[in-house]
């Protein structure tokens, strides 16, 4: 339970950071931050394996490029079921689906127990 936690506000920090740093992604309250880390945490469980094998001939063209498109469409149905989160555009939904990977790797490095 304790690693959920903690993977949860990992997430949470990821999509603040995003929504900082892109200009097409905003959040408009932390209780908006805290139910889209919940439910893209949800989404990342058990929707998004299902999609990559679906689409896995893609993915193997693409040597696993196409996740950041699946990663961008599970962010995308976020900010249609979360109030709070808006995306400008798919494109803004792909780079901040990429500056989330990229920070919730990072930051589950830093604080990796050791």
């Amino acid at each position: 339970m304790k690693l959920i936690v903690k993977k949860w506000f990992i997430l949470s920090i990821a999509i603040y950071l995003a929504s900082v740093l892109i200009n097409g992604f905003s959040v408009e309250t932390a209780t908006a931050i805290i139910i889209a880390s919940a439910l893209l945490g949800i989404f990342n469980v058990f929707i998004k394996p299902v999609l990559i094998f679906i689409t896995l001939p893609i993915n193997l063209l693409t040597l696993g490029l196409f996740t950041f498109a699946i990663n961008a469409l599970l962010l995308y149905w976020v900010s249609l079921i979360v109030k709070g989160i808006y995306l400008d555009s798919f494109w803004s939904a792909l780079l901040a689906s990429i500056i989330i990977s990229i920070l919730s790797m990072i930051i589950n490095w830093i604080f990796a127990d050791r």
